[in-house]
């Protein structure tokens, strides 16, 4: 259960700064006329396409070499006189976890939303997707304090869990911010713990900033070797479009001008792609 914070100063209780679980319920998309269903009562149990040992049968087809003996099938084998055998959907597991990155390099932004909004915003669409194919979805939520987690479970109600304890756990993060508390955790530990939280094969999709990933790199490459691990980098228009014109940068003694450089995602890329990440950009300012 997510603790309810302390009550938000009026300075920031404004769309785009404060985060709140209305409007990432809102980003429900449309109710899709035809649904996959599951393969068994559990949640995030879809059948594959591949064959495996799984309870639905696929098909009954004539034996080839290298076939299991022990798929023959009797009936279609004495029908025809040849030998056939079974092959079955495997069940795998659909389970997403999201994890949402409010620790305190997150809570700023140029447009018109903090990047830690944009990246809530982000992460809410990728569990409405999962959960709209009949997927389960958890969450961990990162902050300048203990980590907030769900763990993985399906359906509407799981997706007003994850947007209600993403709404405290960012209204948590910006008190902390404007009291001046401790400084954000590190990212490793937060990984480890998304292993116990979903099983081998599940998929991850951490949202953060470039500076996010900083020495945790063989963390991520732990959780990228038994999950699809997907890292979401959060940009703000001052870092993919700065303004021209120098600007002035005080720290209430000392003054100075210079100008933004546009910052070059490549490098950051490159070196996840090396880890085994499957890393994406998120751009728009307005959706994430």
């Amino acid at each position: 259960m997510v603790g309810l914070p302390a009550a938000l100063p009026a300075a920031l209780d404004r769309p785009g700064l404060r985060l709140t679980a209305a409007e990432l319920m809102a980003l429900r998309p449309p109710a899709r006329m035809q649904r996959q269903r599951p393969a068994s009562r559990r949640p995030g149990a879809i059948p594959a396409r591949v064959a495996g040992q799984g309870m639905d049968l696929r098909e009954i087809r004539a034996f080839a070499e290298g076939d299991d003996l022990r798929r023959i099938d009797p009936a279609a084998t004495a029908r025809t006189g040849q030998l056939h055998v079974r092959s079955f959907h495997e069940d795998r597991d659909d389970s997403t976890l999201l994890i949402a990155d409010f620790r305190p390099a997150m809570l700023w932004g140029t447009g018109t939303a903090l990047r830690s909004v944009r990246a809530a915003r982000h992460l809410a669409m990728l569990g409405w997707r999962a959960v709209g194919r009949g997927g389960s979805v958890g969450l961990l939520v990162l902050g300048a304090g203990a980590a907030l987690a769900l763990n993985p479970a399906g359906g509407v109600a799981q997706m007003q869990a994850v947007a209600l304890a993403m709404a405290r756990g960012h209204d948590a993060a910006l008190l902390g911010r404007a009291a001046g508390g401790a400084d954000a955790p590190p990212l490793a530990p937060a990984l480890a713990r998304a292993m116990r939280m979903l099983a081998p094969g599940g998929r991850v999709h951490l949202a953060t900033g470039p500076e996010g990933p900083a020495g945790a790199d063989a963390a991520l490459r732990r959780l990228a070797q038994s999950r699809r691990f997907e890292l979401h980098l959060v940009l703000d228009p001052a870092e993919t479009a700065p303004p021209a014109a120098a600007l002035a940068v005080s720290d209430g003694s000392r003054s100075r001008h210079g100008r933004l450089s546009r910052h070059d995602p490549q490098p950051l890329l490159a070196h996840l792609r090396a880890l085994g990440a499957h890393p994406r950009l998120v751009t728009d300012d307005d959706a994430g």
